[in-house]
């Protein structure tokens, strides 16, 4: 079997974000009941909203794909092509009214990213990353900017409480390697970073859901995104990833987060 993602799939991750983009709109900005979940984490009628409204497509459109979804689980998790979703990366921002969140759609073949999308459905920002493809933002190919050093990157992270113990002491030394650290923006910074806006993005505690997309869309724009031990992201991965516009900067930036 080869390794290319055929056109079918690629046209279906764009029904599946079209799917739910409406559903979160029609929340946004407006009050909505918040329950926190196991891991305190919050969750709104628009997340489950969402991603049933994805799970729905897939299941009538593939049934013998898998689904591994934040809100309701995983279904027939061993399939050779699983759909990855997260209605909501960025939850928080959505209910504070920020438009610095976004939905993930992958598709893993054997645990392997094939395929990545990041919807920002108010703003109706779009990036799509296919393995052997160059990635589009909107439609139009999305370049990385160049940065081969950490004394001249600037560095994000969602929030300094994704690090505890060693990895808090080890995004330290990062942050203090680089020219300027900024804070927020969950799915939304790996996009800016695959349009040439940052240059690093580090972060750990993550789920397969929150990083199966950013890979493919990362790469495909010129980058480099992999764990903190420079191995390539799978379903399998610690959910300590690290992706940087330059290969280079990646590089020196693994060889601080690996101790």
């Amino acid at each position: 079997m080869i390794d290319i993602c055929p056109q079918d799939f690629i046209d279906f991750a764009a029904e599946l974000a079209d799917a739910a983009a409406p559903v979160l709109r029609r929340h946004f900005r407006v009050p909505v009941a918040i329950d926190i979940k196991a891991d305190e984490s919050p969750v709104t009628i628009a997340d489950r909203d969402a991603e049933s409204a994805m799970r729905a497509l897939i299941e009538a459109r593939y049934p013998d794909h898998g689904i591994f979804g934040e809100e309701f689980g995983a279904t027939r998790a061993d399939a050779e092509l699983v759909w990855v979703l997260d209605p909501i990366d960025g939850t928080r921002a959505f209910i504070t009214g920020k438009p610095m969140f976004g939905t993930l759609i992958a598709l893993v073949r054997n645990g392997a990213p094939l395929l990545g999308l990041i919807n920002q459905p108010v703003t109706g920002e779009r990036w799509l990353g296919v393995t052997g493809r160059k990635t589009l933002f909107n439609g139009v190919p999305s370049t990385v900017r160049r940065c081969p050093t950490l004394a001249g990157a600037v560095l994000n992270t969602t929030s300094p409480a994704l690090f505890s113990g060693e990895d808090s002491v080890r995004f330290g030394q990062l942050s203090a390697a680089a020219r300027d650290t900024h804070y927020g923006g969950d799915c939304y910074a790996y996009g800016l970073l695959a349009s040439g806006f940052i240059d690093l993005v580090a972060e750990a505690g993550l789920k397969p859901y929150d990083y199966c997309a950013l890979a493919p869309i990362v790469t495909g724009a010129g980058g480099a995104m992999t764990d903190w031990g420079g191995r390539a992201l799978t379903l399998g991965s610690d959910g300590r990833v690290v992706a940087a516009g330059d290969p280079a900067l990646l590089v020196q930036a693994v060889e601080v987060l690996a101790g």
